[in-house]
């Protein structure tokens, strides 16, 4: 593991309370499908790009969904967020849950039955006419999450997807897609290679493919770097455009990163000119295309490699109305240098 996979705990902040559980799942949640329908709506990705893109979003938020049932009830241990340039979760999270639900039978066993919880609720609640303590709504908040969470729907740090015939009129013949969560960063990236195929198809060959990609392209990094490591490394596969999203900050009430946007819309939080369910999400998109081919190696060992393009970088904002106006305000230069001007998605509204 390299320096840039340390993550400490000065990197995140705590919620602590079941209040802040809610309201920041309601957040994360409401933000991440208002981005999916953007960026459908908005042609940022291909009909086929869109449907990966959103099952990888849905893992994502089945895992924070995990974290708000797990911690709901907890006095010992709090989910932590990132707070550098973020806004997700810390990346320790989703190991620790992974973790964790490998030792669910052990958990289970310790459990009461819910029969007996059960009654102990009505008890409480109808003779005795006083609130469930705290420590058996934990109780009970445990076993919903050791019974109903699958540990293989866990969002983890590589996330491989499917090799495909790619959709007619690609520039390839076949694509594939895969995620990861890149543990400096705190953020989710969402990857897809178009690419051809030296032999009878990749699919008998898809085990060498996929550990190709989680060993070299499992991190951000300039995508012509990532682009010569998985060209190099793989002979038989000829890689004809990849592109990567790239998935927030996030900047809402929960971040404390040096982004710009995000103090722009603190400052008008703490002010009160905008309620604390304000959000935007940046939203990146890089993309490389092949440019012509060399040969690289020995006489015995050469191997013929792409050229690539200069990657295209593109910057976008999601937002509400009121919060592009803000950020019009305040960050014109930011703002004016995106791709396109910000896509104006719903208001969270979340009743008091």
């Amino acid at each position: 593991m390299s320096i840039n996979h340390i993550v400490t705990p000065l990197d995140s902040a705590i919620l602590n309370s079941k209040d802040q559980y809610v309201f920041y799942h309601k957040k994360v949640d409401f933000a991440l499908k208002e981005l999916i329908v953007g960026v459908q709506q908005n042609g940022l990705c291909t009909p086929q790009e869109v449907i990966f893109f959103k099952q990888y979003c849905d893992l994502l938020l089945y895992s924070i969904e995990a974290m708000r049932v797990k911690y709901m009830y907890d006095e010992e241990d709090n989910m932590k967020i990132d707070v550098t340039d973020s806004g997700f979760p810390n990346y320790l999270e989703f190991r620790y849950l992974f973790n964790d639900l490998s030792l669910r039978d052990n958990y289970l066993n310790k459990l009461k039955d819910v029969s007996v919880l059960q009654d102990e609720f009505l008890d409480q609640l109808l003779r005795k006419k006083q609130p469930v303590r705290r420590d058996k709504l934990f109780q009970a908040a445990s076993i919903v999450y050791y019974t109903s969470v699958e540990q293989q729907y866990i969002f983890n740090r590589f996330v491989q997807g499917k090799i495909i015939k790619a959709p007619e009129g690609s520039e390839a013949d076949y694509m594939t897609s895969w995620s990861f969560y890149d543990v400096s960063l705190n953020r989710p990236f969402v990857c897809f290679m178009y690419f051809d195929y030296d032999g009878k198809d990749p699919f008998t060959n898809k085990e060498e493919i996929y550990e190709a990609l989680k060993a070299v392209a499992d991190r951000k990094m300039n995508m012509d770097t990532m682009a010569y490591g998985i060209d190099r490394r793989l002979k038989n596969v000829y890689p004809k455009h990849i592109k990567r999203l790239d998935i927030g900050a996030f900047h809402n009430v929960f971040a404390k990163d040096d982004n710009d946007l995000t103090h722009t819309i603190l400052e008008a939080i703490g002010k009160k000119e905008i309620p604390l369910e304000a959000y935007a999400l940046s939203f990146k998109i890089h993309e490389v295309f092949t440019g012509g081919e060399f040969k690289e190696g020995g006489y015995f060992s050469k191997q013929t490699l792409q050229n690539w393009s200069t990657p295209i970088k593109e910057g976008y904002v999601f937002a509400p109305h009121r919060i592009i106006q803000l950020l019009y305000n305040k960050n014109p230069e930011i703002m004016n240098k995106l791709a396109k001007p910000p896509f104006q998605v719903a208001d969270l509204i979340i009743e008091k």
